[in-house]
């Protein structure tokens, strides 16, 4: 089994979702953070005053996936999230030892 964690613009969330959902995965966890990268964050105007946006609103996605479906879902995000520009965001893959659903006891891939 595999973790994985994209952190993307929130914009391309719904897209992923979708996409994601056809693959068959069926959930995931969505939280809304702030980051940056090489991106650096950027100066904005605010009632006359120029200040530094150093963290950039983001969405960092967790789902767990069978070991078969890695290649297809870094596809997908990669495919709904790329625009060409800095900031796309990033997908960490990690490896995920066990699952266990709570309610019925099932654990492994069954968990999933």
């Amino acid at each position: 089994m595999k973790y994985i964690i994209a952190i993307i613009k929130p914009f391309k969330l719904e897209e992923v979702r979708e996409l994601l959902s056809e693959l068959g995965i069926k959930g995931m966890t969505i939280s809304e953070v702030k980051g940056y990268g090489r991106q650096k964050g950027h100066a904005e105007l605010y009632r006359g005053a120029e200040y530094e946006v150093n963290f950039l609103p983001k969405v960092k996605i967790e789902l767990a996936i069978c070991d078969e479906q890695l290649e297809s879902v870094m596809q997908v995000i990669m495919q709904a999230t790329d625009t060409g520009k800095v900031g796309d965001g990033k997908i960490f893959v990690f490896e995920l030892l066990q699952a266990v659903r709570i309610r019925t006891g099932e654990s492994g891939d069954e968990a999933l």
